[in-house]
């Protein structure tokens, strides 16, 4: 047990973080290695898991590597799984396809929303992260401060205001709010029954600035009590503070960082 002077120290922890490349994962494994945890880094490209790990050496002197692995692929878990050796104490479930991630009828009006797409996301945003949860359940339970830490969204608490996206190319997906509703749900199942060895969260990111259309990002930002978007960096003390002891006794828990908008 860490003493209060170093509460959100992950030194001689290690950390998985799956979509580990992308732009919030990136971001997520920089404050997970900012606070001493070696990571480990999740993506489809090789090459970029291997920049990222790469890059957190560099800036924070941990250990750090990529893994590649493609979490649709019916072994894609599996093979993930069985390529982490050694110990692991943190498992970051971030891989998800978001509102642009461009897959056919998925993030398009809802009367040309697809079976295909709504399965597909399922796949990724919501089975993978609990089959990584149930197989690196024993891994995790020999660690003195397991933590698994699932992203959901805004989404998957409130309803998508659907005047937000009026006259602009921008779509809400049913399968983003429905999966990252069910990571809500899944959050409090895991915590129950992989207690007390294993504590159990999520964090609820609000509306992330990625040069979206100037009318939504007006409108969002008018609805949202600390009037703007957030970034990436809004997320590293969440995911901290859940990695580490200061947050030993939380679990079953999903911390909406919103800047206000489901207060609303």
């Amino acid at each position: 047990m860490s003493s209060p002077q170093n509460l959100f120290s992950l030194t001689g922890r290690t950390a998985l973080v799956t979509g580990g490349a992308g732009p919030l994962g990136s971001v997520l494994a920089d404050a997970l290695a900012a606070q001493g945890a070696d990571v480990i880094i999740s993506d489809i490209s090789e090459q970029a898991c291997q920049e990222v790990a790469a890059g957190l050496h560099d800036r924070h002197g941990v250990a750090a590597r990529g893994i590649s692995s493609n979490l649709l692929e019916p072994d894609g878990t599996l093979k993930l799984v069985e390529a982490i050796d050694g110990p692991l104490d943190i498992l970051v479930n971030n891989a998800a396809f978001t509102g642009t991630s461009g897959v056919p009828g998925y993030a398009v009006p809802f009367e040309e929303q697809t079976d295909e797409a709504f399965e597909l996301a399922s796949s990724l945003n919501l089975r993978a992260p609990f089959s990584l949860a149930r197989q690196l359940a024993p891994k995790l339970a020999a660690s003195a401060g397991a933590s698994i830490i699932n992203v959901s969204s805004i989404y998957g608490i409130v309803a998508p205001n659907m005047g937000l996206y009026e006259g602009t190319r921008m779509g809400n997906p049913a399968a983003y709010g429905a999966t990252k509703g069910g990571i809500v749900q899944l959050t409090r199942y895991l915590s129950t029954v992989l207690a007390p060895r294993i504590r159990v969260n999520a964090f609820a990111p609000g509306g992330i600035a990625r040069g979206q259309d100037s009318a939504f990002t007006e409108r969002y930002e008018k609805l949202t009590p600390l009037g703007r978007m957030a970034t990436e960096d809004d997320f590293r003390g969440v995911v901290a503070w859940l990695a580490s002891d200061a947050s030993r006794y939380v679990t079953g828990q999903t911390i909406a960082v919103d800047g206000g908008w489901s207060a609303w």
